[in-house]
């Protein structure tokens, strides 16, 4: 289990990397600049340009931005808020990101996770098609339409929870926004839980279990569902990063300060330390997940770590 982990490890540190040198040459083919002042001349823009280093080669620039990175600066911002360290922009907006993304993560996953077992466990009956079509309407309304009818009947008609987000009311302002959010995650993982599980439940193996006497609860949570945890597992994990970096619509409706609309706003004005930033970040949050669920892969079935050991 070692050897296995630390060959991920190492692998989602070297794919980091690549991921910050592909995106320091993208900035470098953006169109524009980030110093597009009218009112600024050539030798002003030059002088900028040397201020911030952007006049040194791309290389030099890389190797620099990576020794600072792992200081934990990533430079200051160049117009959204100037000269404001990039790393206080985003200390003051992630962590609302991800704890709404994280409630509907856990929200989305353990709904679903219900709703497909007993999608699975009542197959062709009355609650398997009121899961399926809970299901459908989770996957085909996008997350705003939720987010709007939520803001309107539970916010705005009867007053339970606030339709703005509330610095002083973060936990209550984040019900109804993890709530929209959630409806996608729910029924992705109620759809593959049911199919998944009615796969296991009609394998030869869980017919040889029933056969030495094991049934109830433990039948179902202890072979039929964790053999099929793992495409589950696939399919949540980039589903959470999704969710914990912030929808940009749903931000929008509840006025929520999250990271979506700073990256959106960072591209829009060139802002490049702050794209860079946000998007090394959005990459680590999902390379750091995928490890995790290598490792879990590793956990609940050991075959798949054997396997991978042996390349």
């Amino acid at each position: 289990m070692k050897k296995y982990t630390l060959k991920r490890i190492l692998t989602s540190l070297f794919t980091l990397l690549a991921i910050l040198l592909v995106l320091f040459i993208l900035m470098q083919l953006m169109p524009g600049s980030p110093f597009n002042d009218e009112k600024l001349n050539n030798d002003q823009r030059m002088a900028l340009y040397a201020k911030y280093g952007l006049d040194q080669p791309i290389v030099v620039q890389f190797f620099n931005y990576v020794k600072n990175m792992l200081k934990g600066d990533f430079g200051v911002s160049y117009n959204i808020s100037k000269n404001t360290p990039i790393s206080q922009l985003i200390q003051t907006r992630l962590p609302v990101s991800i704890r709404i993304g994280g409630f509907a993560v856990s929200l989305g996953a353990v709904m679903g996770l219900l709703l497909g077992l007993v999608a699975a466990l009542k197959h062709d009956t009355i609650w398997d098609s009121m899961a399926t079509v809970i299901s459908v309407i989770g996957v085909s309304v996008p997350s705003y339409v939720f987010a709007l009818a939520l803001s309107y009947t539970l916010g705005f008609k009867l007053g339970w929870f606030p339709m703005l987000y509330k610095e002083k009311l973060a936990l209550s302002s984040s019900v109804l926004p993890s709530i929209a959010l959630s409806m996608f995650t729910m029924a992705s993982i109620a759809r593959f839980t049911r199919s998944e599980m009615l796969e296991v439940l009609g394998s030869d193996y869980m017919l040889l279990a029933e056969s030495k006497g094991i049934s109830g609860s433990a039948l179902i949570f202890r072979h039929a569902l964790r053999n099929a945890l793992i495409p589950i597992i696939t399919v949540l994990a980039p589903l959470i990063v999704d969710l914990m970096t912030g929808s940009l619509v749903v931000e929008k409706i509840f006025s929520i300060p999250g990271v979506g609309s700073l990256l959106v706003n960072a591209i829009q004005s060139n802002d490049y330390n702050v794209v860079i930033a946000l998007s090394f970040i959005y990459s680590a949050m999902y390379i750091g997940i995928m490890l995790v669920v290598d490792i879990l892969y590793g956990i609940i079935d050991p075959r798949i770590r054997l396997t991978k050991e042996g390349d």
